[in-house]
């Protein structure tokens, strides 16, 4: 078992109280271009952010993603704590499958969009985004004595925050298995999506997840820290692309994948989002009654633009009335056009809608279509 009890922490940065990965050395020495992200000194970009992209979408590249959050759940209630405190049914997961789920608030909106990886019976590996880790702690925490007062049989549970026992890195592209199965004595290549298992990849001992953020097949490499650095250079020497948190976000764009603090929100109900299929309604989660019961004033869409490259912010209108917002914005690499998400009014979010975003004062046309924008 991958157990966070074994593993070196995460080193903090001594100099300020930005912290960093256990790549960062790596980082510099390739010049990446770094900027603070989530608390973190992060890459942007190595060379050029479309390259990067592009490199995923036609070959293989990888991410170090070291900074995202880690906690298990552990005991024979694991299950029914994640039944009420996440919207996805994990009742269907079994043992090395893993399933992108949301964490409720009060209020029916949401703590974060998150991961939940069972690895046995009675333990769950849930991946929170960096930004949100003690936040979704203490969330979880402040829930586990409402859980264990409405059911004491099932009570005994253990929660961790592993987040500084684990490094992490996303290997993605259509080349991703072929090139990991190269640097493995075990079979990577039979597993499907969303499955996750023990393998050794350059020789150390790695928990592997079929589970991404960029729209292609891929991996992600939960390794430990003092040995992360090994495995990222083995697969620098087989080719695999260093890309930066620029090129992770046109990637997820062009999927349509949302990032919370943008699309996702403490105000968004997911049920006004294409994410709405997350949300079990037929089980019992934490304010269910509260999200069941707001209405969808506004529906999250995609936008492809007719010239410009929209940004977060940007005004949508229609007619020359303004009736929504840009929540993420760029120029695909791929389309070579304009794509974002935004949410607009509720009777609007129609695929086909004619509408028009606000470009530095001029009215440039835009078409609701259906993501992801790039298959």
């Amino acid at each position: 078992m991958f157990s966070s009890r074994t593993l070196v922490p995460v080193p903090r940065n001594m100099l300020s109280d930005m912290r960093t990965t256990p790549l960062h050395p790596q980082h510099l020495e390739l010049g990446a271009k770094m900027a603070p992200f989530a608390g973190f000194e992060m890459p942007i970009q190595y060379t050029s952010i479309t390259a990067e992209h592009l490199a995923v979408r036609n070959a293989v590249g990888m991410f170090d993603v070291s900074h995202m959050g880690e906690f298990w759940i552990r005991g024979p209630g694991a299950l029914d704590f994640l039944q009420y405190t996440t919207l996805n049914d994990v009742s269907k997961l079994k043992a090395g499958r893993a399933q992108y789920s949301m964490l409720p608030n009060h209020s029916g909106g949401l703590v974060d969009d998150i991961y939940v990886y069972c690895t046995s019976e009675t333990e769950y590996l849930m991946v929170v985004n960096a930004a949100n880790i003690e936040k979704d702690w203490a969330h979880l925490n402040g829930l586990r004595g409402e859980f264990e007062v409405q059911r004491p049989a099932s009570a005994e549970l253990q929660l961790e925050n592993a987040s500084n026992f684990f490094a992490l890195l996303a290997v993605q592209g259509p080349k991703a298995a072929e090139t990991l199965q190269a640097l493995s004595d075990s079979d990577l290549l039979s597993h499907k999506k969303n499955d996750t298992f023990m393998a050794k990849v350059a020789g150390k001992w790695v928990r592997l997840a079929r589970t991404g953020y960029t729209g292609e097949d891929g991996y992600e490499v939960f390794v430990a820290p003092d040995e992360v650095e090994s495995v990222w250079k083995a697969l620098l020497e087989a080719g695999v692309t260093p890309c930066g948190l620029g090129a992770r976000d046109t990637l997820r764009l062009e999927a349509g994948f949302p990032l919370y603090g943008h699309e996702l929100t403490d105000a968004t109900n997911p049920l006004c989002t294409p994410l709405s299929w997350v949300v079990k309604g037929y089980k019992t989660f934490y304010a269910k009654e509260a999200m069941m019961g707001r209405p969808c004033l506004q529906k999250l869409v995609g936008l492809v633009l007719e010239t410009g490259i929209p940004r977060e912010g940007y005004t949508v209108l229609k007619n020359a009335v303004k009736v929504g917002q840009l929540t993420s914005g760029t120029h695909s690499p791929v389309l070579k056009k304009g794509i974002g998400l935004a949410y607009v009014n509720a009777e609007l979010a129609e695929l086909g809608t004619g509408l028009e975003v606000e470009i530095r004062g001029k009215l440039v046309g835009a078409t609701i279509v259906q993501t992801p924008f790039v298959q």
